[in-house]
């Protein structure tokens, strides 16, 4: 054993003399070098440092911020409010993770293939955003603007029409008739629709409170939304998806102009967006003129 440790020693010895150095110098220069934290300025007001690192108060409040988005409504109790309440986050959750984030800088996981990916991707998607702002932060759009929109889509702009109706559903047209001559006798229309329809309906006298068009089949809409069919008047049978139907108009809301005041501050936005948008859309265009793109559509399976 002392002869085996003998050896050790003086072939380390000879490695010190081939090499021009001493074995002082071979540890100073292996030591690992600590990473550097602060590669990015700082921005903000500083609240604690970990290995230098700094944690700011922006960065706490932020993440605090996201943390009480997701505790639910019902329990209000767990959310974070109180000057004690972050200071203890701050070090049992953000000092935490700066440690743990160090940590894997000091093993080089940062340098791991599908990190650098990720963060390429990460990269990329901020700049995407980063550049989106700068193209659209000064877009306006003009009064006369939103006043000529106003005008050109004013009756699509209407508050949509809703309508209370009551059904019957039946499964032969002979049934619907023999119905419907009860009805012109004075039956009572809820009353048939409770015994009588086999729409589910049936349970709420045939009542489908306030609907607009689209809720029910195109046939059903005709019916309906007719300009001649008056609050408490029915219509006659008609066929649809379900059987025949008789309808009856209990009463109507909806459907009247809205001002151009009331519609403002939408159609503001709404015209800002698509301005946006289009500034993003030529410059992809022009982008697109100027770049060599090469797609290879046979590897796309």
């Amino acid at each position: 054993m002392k002869l085996r440790l003998s050896l050790v020693i003086a072939a380390a010895f000879l490695v010190s003399l081939a090499t021009g150095c001493d074995l002082l110098k071979i540890k100073k220069e292996t030591k690992p070098v600590a990473p550097a934290y602060n590669t990015v300025p700082v921005t903000g007001t500083v609240i604690a440092t970990v290995n230098n690192m700094p944690i700011t108060l922006e960065d706490l409040n932020a993440d605090v911020e996201a943390y009480n988005s997701v505790v639910p409504e019902d329990k209000p109790e767990n959310k974070i409010t109180t000057a004690e309440q972050k200071v203890n986050y701050l070090k049992n959750e953000m000092v935490r993770r700066t440690l743990l984030y160090q940590e894997g800088l000091a093993r080089g996981l940062d340098r791991a293939d599908l990190v650098r990916q990720d963060l390429e991707k990460a990269k990329q998607q901020l700049v995407l955003m980063e550049l989106g702002k700068t193209l659209t932060e000064n877009t306006d759009v003009s009064s006369k603007e939103i006043e000529d929109y106003y005008n050109s889509y004013k009756d699509q702009l209407k508050e949509p029409e809703q309508r209370q109706i009551r059904e019957i559903v039946l499964s032969t047209e002979q049934e619907a008739k023999d119905i419907m001559i009860q009805l012109l006798q004075g039956a009572d229309f809820a009353t048939l629709a409770k015994d009588r329809s086999k729409a589910a309906s049936a349970k709420n006298a045939g009542d489908l409170g306030f609907i607009q068009r689209g809720t029910k089949s195109a046939e059903f809409d005709e019916a309906a939304f007719s300009n001649t069919l008056e609050a408490g008047k029915t219509s006659s049978i008609f066929k649809g998806p379900d059987g025949y139907y008789i309808i009856k108009l209990e009463a109507k809301r909806g459907g009247g102009q809205k001002s151009l005041s009331e519609l403002w501050d939408n159609i503001k936005r709404m015209l800002v967006f698509l301005k946006q948008q289009q500034k993003i859309e030529d410059l992809v265009g022009k982008l697109s003129s100027e770049a060599k793109i090469v797609i290879d559509e046979g590897k796309v399976q």
